[in-house]
This record gives structure tokens, C-alpha cells and sequence, in this order.
């Protein structure tokens, strides 16, 4: 299994609020699927990828990162799922060769998100749809991964520039996992004020990340040994698509079809 860094969630080990939350994304991108193939880009270990495997559809998940694609591979390639090494960015794929795609909390992790979003719609057929899930940015908490946050009005911009059909909703939380949230939160707001000069800010973001790889394991021992592993009793069944999108939703959940790049070649 790969460390836990922060980077993703991973079963067992990441607090159960924050483990639904990824979860029920994917699962409201399930409901949504009919057949043929679907790109799942940022793939990880696979757990949720995996979930999209079905009769009459096949399924590909991508990732850049070689060990969770090995335990990938390892654990879920008897189900079907198929895997293979790429770059978001760059993706070593022909165009127009998916039905579906799904791109879940991974568009905030790039400097330049417009390249990935570019490449979803290149690979797209022009009858394909694709799903873009991204915290939003007024509910988001602090993580050096994440590097362009959103708001729904700058993701919706975004979005527009490559895609004629656009629909932009939220994915939220019960009132039980706002207050699971507020109080992890809470408590790392305090471990965050023993950085009483800013450092992580003023340090190059390569340092800021290690430290962070490092300390948040230790942290999780310390201070949210109770939130994993299931005994909370949040679960996905604790998060909702709305069509209502304020500071407090946690996620933008985006539905956009019809690649723009088809137009400017007469398909």
C-alpha cells in the first residue's frame, strides 16, 4: 500500500468523513454512466476505479504515480480494470476514444489546470461526457496539493473554454459530516498556529510538501486516531449532489459534454 501523504485518500488510513466524501464523488458519477469505455484519470490504487467496471463497459484508469498502479494491477485486474502510467497532462491516448471520463479532486493539483482539462476533451468522443470533481475553494482547507482551488464561477470559465454543454452543481455534506469536518479542522488549526512565523509560506513548495508527507501521518496518530476506520459512522450515504453551490458546499461537481475542439473541425 502507498504512504499516506495527503496527496489521496487511502482506506483504513484517511479519516472516514474525508474517505466518503471521494467515495460518494464517484459513486454519483456511477449513477450517471451508460456503457462503452471510460478514462478515469488520477486512478490511484484503483479502490474506487475499479467500482466502474461493468458489464459493456471498459474501463482505464490512469495515474503517474508507478506503486499505486501496481497495487492497481495487483488487486483489481481480474475485474476488469486495466491501468497504464501517464501524465494528466499529457495523455498518451488517441483522441476521440472515450465515451466517458472522470477526473475526481485532481484538476487542484495542477499549476496549469487548463492542460488537463484540454486533454479530457481530446480524448472524448463528441457524443462523450465527462465528470471534473474539485473542492470548492470557500469550504476548502489548507493543502500544499493543492495548488489552484476554484471557485464555481472560475471553474465554470474554465470548463466553457473546451466544453458546449456545462453543468456545475455541488457535492455536500449532512450536518453530521459539516461538524466531523469543523472539528479535524479545528483541531489543525492549532497545530498549523505552532507556525507562529508563516514558515510553510515562505519556504519553497517542494519543502512545504515533504514536511507535509512527514508530519501529517504523526498527526493523524495523535490527534484523529478516532476518525478512522469506520467508527465515526459517517459514510457516503452522508453526501448529496445539490443544485445550490455557496461558501459552504464542500465540492463542485461538474457534468460537461460536447468538446468544442470537434467544432473547429466540422464534426
Amino acid at each position: 500500500m502507498a504512504d499516506l501523504t495527503g496527496e489521496r485518500p487511502l482506506p483504513g488510513r484517511t479519516p472516514d468523513s474525508l474517505l466518503a466524501f471521494h467515495v460518494a464523488g464517484y459513486r454519483e458519477v456511477r449513477l450517471r454512466l451508460g456503457p462503452g469505455r471510460l478514462l478515469d484519470v488520477g486512478c490511484g490504487e484503483g479502490f474506487a476505479s475499479a467500482g466502474f467496471v461493468a458489464p459493456g463497459r471498459e474501463v482505464l484508469g490512469v495515474d503517474y504515480e508507478y506503486h499505486a498502479l501496481s497495487s492497481a494491477k495487483e488487486r483489481y485486474s481480474e475485474s476488469g480494470l486495466q491501468v497504464a502510467a501517464m501524465d494528466a497532462t499529457k495523455l498518451a491516448l488517441p483522441r476521440g476514444g472515450f465515451d466517458w471520463a472522470c477526473s475526481s479532486h485532481l484538476i487542484e493539483h495542477f499549476h496549469v489546470p487548463e492542460d488537463h482539462v484540454s486533454e479530457v476533451a481530446r480524448v472524448l468522443k463528441p457524443s462523450g461526457t465527462a465528470f471534473f470533481i474539485t473542492p470548492n475553494e470557500p469550504a476548502d482547507f489548507e493543502n500544499p496539493f493543492h495548488v489552484h482551488p476554484f471557485k464555481k464561477e472560475s471553474f465554470q470559465e474554465l470548463l466553457n473554454r473546451h466544453f458546449s454543454s456545462v453543468w456545475i452543481g455541488g457535492l455536500d455534506g449532512s450536518s453530521v459530516v459539516k461538524e466531523d469536518f469543523a472539528r479535524r479542522r479545528s483541531r489543525a488549526r492549532k497545530l498549523l498556529a505552532l507556525d507562529v512565523f508563516d514558515i510553510r509560506h515562505k519556504i519553497p513548495q517542494s519543502w512545504y510538501v515533504a514536511a507535509y508527507e512527514k508530519i501529517l501521518p504523526l498527526a493523524y496518530r495523535l490527534v484523529a486516531r478516532r476518525d478512522v476506520g469506520g467508527s465515526t459512522g459517517i459514510s457516503e450515504d452522508d453526501f448529496y449532489i445539490t443544485n445550490e453551490v455557496d461558501d459552504t458546499t464542500l465540492a463542485l461537481f461538474a457534468v460537461v459534454s460536447k468538446p468544442t475542439h470537434y467544432e473547429f473541425h466540422g464534426i
